[in-house]
């Protein structure tokens, strides 16, 4: 039995209109900050960090419920691609299961 999921959401942004990361900053850093206010998730910025017309944004959760993880990264890459002033060109979900075929009984016993 599993004894829950950790999702992950990779989206890749990117913006070949602007011209330094000054202003890619401020196309970005808005959205990852109130993604992180709307949704029970960690957010980080993972990829792109020197670049001025790309970015790679991460989204990760974790719950019992498979269902719900899938629901909230949907969730946060429609609001990824609402919100901002550029293009999604990149999108993965990742749903890893945790403790499947674990049983504690049988660690104590080792």
């Amino acid at each position: 039995m599993a004894l829950g999921y950790v999702g992950v959401l990779t989206v890749r942004v990117e913006m070949p209109w602007v011209s330094n990361l000054k202003e890619k900053r401020a196309i970005v850093r808005p959205v990852v900050e109130r993604l992180k206010v709307r949704f029970p998730l960690t957010v980080a910025r993972l990829d792109g960090l020197d670049a001025h017309d790309w970015e790679v944004i991460g989204v990760a959760t974790l719950s019992n419920d498979y269902g719900w993880v899938e629901e909230t990264l949907r969730m946060a890459a429609d609001y990824i691609a609402a919100e901002g002033e550029y293009r999604v060109t990149e999108e993965s979900v990742e749903i890893t299961v945790l403790g499947e075929g674990d049983d504690p009984e049988e660690e104590e016993e080792d």
